[in-house]
């Protein structure tokens, strides 16, 4: 089944019926809490009744959800909360995995595939429970040197194997490793790197409209600052998206990653503002891929440096509210291959903060601090300099 639409508090039906058989299934609603109905109606086939109430133990069941797996904490079951609903439902040997370019197998037990792997020494990249190509090479070399048919399928030999072999390797952070000697590799300077620039919203899609300013707008200005004063210092810069053009679909984000991974760019920014309830909230805050509370420790290294960098940067030089850093696990931060990070410049909700953004002047000090964060990015400790003090060529 695909979710389609948004199911929240108080709604009923055939789908609130499958959501709470998942949520029993994964242990946040009691056994039998599945076959909660209004009346004594009819089942659905899907292992409850069709009148199941999106009740209060529901929607708390779902923030929990949410929160153990690094979403928005919203209480509303949507496409994304859906998909990691049915994620979380396999383990490892429910199924057999292999590789489909057209279709890539994603789920929990794929992030205990690659996590064992990773284990092991093969390198299938950072675990983000997709089954990619990396993936795909990694499961061939161990089954290779493990003496099994290099078909790149797991199935109930290779299960087999990975079981017998679980108890004698010793878990580490590798990918971080990985990705850290990569970044001293590639050099302090900036010329010759490819970086993403990712506008939220667009076309028909506006994001968060407040105090006669657009989201879609705001950053749009932001991201041609940006990929300006990147391309002066010899940067590659792509944006995901051209000015708005009223009428057009949006892009989403699953779009925008195959994007960004089609360029193998070294990073991606992706730029929004934010909005809330409460015309109090304010503030900038940055998120990379990743989840502290994640059994299988799903973080994106580089990614969650770059994101504290930015942080700090843009706090100093603009004098916002700092919201921090987090690690979460949204679309486009988890299928981008390479190191994302997203900025949340503030809340168009709050007066001062949309004051701001409505500024020039205020664009300019966001764009450079951006620059900054990704110049201290490739500098080695000993040629970094404090927060807010690295000053680049004046941009005209």
């Amino acid at each position: 089944m695909t979710m389609q639409r948004r199911y929240r508090r108080g709604d009923t039906g055939p789908a609130v019926a499958e959501i709470r058989s998942k949520l029993v299934l994964l242990g946040l609603l009691p056994a039998g809490a599945q076959a909660v109905g209004t009346t004594a109606g009819g089942t659905d086939g899907l292992g409850g009744y069709a009148d199941a109430v999106f009740d209060g133990s529901v929607d708390l069941a779902v923030r929990h959800f949410q929160q153990q797996r690094a979403m928005t904490v919203d209480g509303i079951v949507g496409p994304e909360t859906y998909r990691h609903l049915d994620e979380a439902r396999w383990r490892l040997g429910d199924r057999m995995l292999s590789y489909s370019a057209g279709h890539m197998t994603v789920g929990d037990d794929v992030a205990t595939l690659q996590q064992r792997l990773l284990d092991m020494g093969f390198d299938c990249g950072r675990v983000d429970g997709i089954l990619g190509p990396a993936t795909e090479l990694a499961l061939r070399e161990f089954q290779r040197n493990y003496g099994l048919g290099a078909d790149g399928t797991c199935g109930p030999a290779t299960f087999r194997a990975l079981d017998r072999l679980a108890r004698t390797v010793v878990g580490g952070q590798p990918h971080a490793m990985r990705e850290s000697e990569l970044l001293h590799r590639s050099g302090p300077s900036l010329a010759g790197k490819t970086v993403v620039i990712d506008p939220g919203h667009g076309g028909a899609d506006h994001g968060v409209v407040a105090h006669g300013l657009s989201e879609a707008e705001v950053v749009w200005d932001l991201a041609r600052r940006l990929e300006g004063r990147l391309s002066a210092l010899g940067v590659q810069a792509y944006l995901t998206r051209g000015v708005d053009v009223e009428g057009i679909e949006g892009i989403n984000e699953e779009e925008r990653a195959a994007f960004a991974n089609a360029t193998d760019a070294d990073l991606v920014i992706s730029l929004h503002v934010d909005r809330n309830d409460s015309p109090r909230a304010g503030g900038v805050s940055s998120y990379y891929y990743g989840s502290g509370s994640d059994r299988y420790g799903r973080r994106s290294p580089t990614g969650e440096h770059f994101a504290s960098l930015v942080q700090r940067e843009l706090v100093a030089r603009t004098g916002m509210v700092d919201g921090r850093t987090h690690g979460k696990a949204w679309t486009l931060l988890r299928r981008t291959r390479m190191p994302a990070v997203r900025i949340e410049l503030g809340y168009l909700t709050n007066a001062d903060d949309a004051a701001r953004l409505a500024g020039s002047e205020f664009r300019d000090h966001a764009a450079e601090s951006v620059v900054v964060a990704l110049q201290r990015l490739y500098l080695p400790p000993d040629e970094d300099v404090p927060t807010g003090m690295l000053r680049l060529p004046v941009f005209t």
